[in-house]
């Protein structure tokens, strides 16, 4: 056994299976993987690591089990799955998923290939246990796969407050304790037993306060977006480089491969030196047409392109950002009235109006270098059929401004 001190959750025994897979070089590439990407940019304490989060989903999914009385196989394959659930995710995190899913199928929890093979595919038959029954359960298959991947599974109890703990934000503040001793399974489906509507609530709550301040933070998504249109012209231009590989390198590994090109060597510099495009348009969602809503990648490439040619401006240098209309997963968390399982979104009087706030937050946004964002603004404007007598924001001289004052501005 090995115990292992950690900011969140104090001292974490690890051991079977798990202590096996700690120190597998796919685990260990975790250290080298930022939990929240580029969020250090503007919350500089959170550079915590996808390792430690996995030990604090380890850890929750341990007390899960004990207190279910989960025991043999089953509880093996969910320890091995907590400490896996994350060994799929690309440099950065979520920060470049969309583009390497393009390019390969694969989100960050398809797994089979890479628990199947090497260290890991070694440890895990050497106990027993079926790489893919494994990869199965982080992709949140079966009973016990609700618990590493589901509505009320701990790697959200975890990051949760890891995510709050770490930025020094007091959003992310939820009892996980409470939460893991009141899950159980009724009829094969994972709940919250009786009295724990309010424990479901918290964590609606603690999502919905995260996003706006941490998740979708505006230099969050500036340098996400960044970040994400350099990744993709280095893959384009590096004949060497696979989609694939890519996808396994650590945070560190990319920002060298950016460095050394030419075509991203500007973007590393940026980084490094937390020199940012600014806003050009900031735009709410009655603003935005519904066309622009359903655009493609490779539209929204032109966009940019016909954008930044009308302005005089690289291509490199316009980004339009356009994130998925909200959602609320946690409302579908199932919690136990009485003898009645019932949807925590029919229950909770929360729910519609927490929905309404990530409507009224969702924002789109388009990037551009400091000089350019009042003519890129205005193109954006007319080009993106932005409704101007909306409720929308834009940067002028360093302050925001209303875009119909931004667009009559001279």
């Amino acid at each position: 056994m090995t115990t292992i001190k950690d900011s969140v959750h104090d001292h974490i025994e690890v051991e079977g299976v798990a202590a096996d897979l700690l120190d597998t070089p796919a685990v260990q590439r975790l250290r080298h993987i930022k939990q929240l990407g580029t969020v250090q940019l503007a919350y500089p304490s959170a550079n915590h690591t996808r390792f430690e989060h996995s030990l604090g989903v380890y850890h929750l999914a341990e007390q899960a089990l004990d207190q279910m009385d989960v025991d043999g196989v089953d509880a093996e394959r969910v320890r091995a799955a907590a400490m896996l659930h994350d060994v799929g995710h690309g440099p950065f995190s979520h920060n470049i998923e969309s583009l390497t899913h393009r390019e390969t199928g694969k989100y960050h929890d398809d797994v089979d290939e890479l628990l199947a093979e090497g260290q890991v595919g070694d440890v895990l038959r050497a106990n027993g246990l079926e790489p893919s029954r494994v990869a199965g359960l982080v992709a949140g298959e079966g009973k016990y796969g609700q618990l590493v991947s589901g509505e009320l599974d701990v790697d959200r109890m975890d990051y949760l407050v890891r995510d709050a703990h770490h930025t020094g934000v007091p959003y992310g503040t939820i009892d996980p304790g409470r939460l893991v001793r009141a899950l159980r399974f009724v009829d094969g489906e994972l709940v919250l037993g009786p009295g724990n509507v309010q424990s479901a609530e918290s964590l609606l709550v603690a999502r919905a306060l995260m996003n706006p301040t941490v998740y979708s933070h505006h230099v969050a998504r500036i340098s996400k977006a960044m970040l994400r249109s350099a990744a993709e012209r280095l893959l384009r231009s590096d004949p060497d480089l696979t989609a694939e590989e890519l996808r396994r390198m650590d945070d560190h590994g990319l920002l060298v491969s950016l460095r050394l090109r030419e075509e991203t060597a500007e973007f590393a510099r940026r980084y490094a030196e937390r020199d940012l495009y600014k806003r050009a348009v900031w735009a709410e969602l009655g603003g935005v047409p519904d066309w622009l809503l359903d655009a493609g990648h490779e539209e929204l490439r032109e966009l940019e392109a016909e954008i930044a040619a009308a302005c005089d401006l690289d291509a490199r240098e316009v980004l339009v950002d356009v994130p998925a209309e909200p959602s609320m997963t946690e409302s579908t968390s199932r919690v136990m009235v009485g003898d009645e399982i019932r949807r925590l979104g029919r229950q909770s009087p929360l729910v519609k109006a927490l929905r309404t706030a990530q409507y009224q937050q969702w924002r789109l946004g388009v990037y551009t270098v400091e000089p350019a964002t009042e003519r890129v603004g205005r193109e954006a404007v007319d080009r993106l059929d932005l409704d101007v007598a909306g409720a929308l924001v834009s940067e002028r001289r360093g302050r925001p401004a209303t875009l119909d004052e931004f667009v009559g501005a001279e």
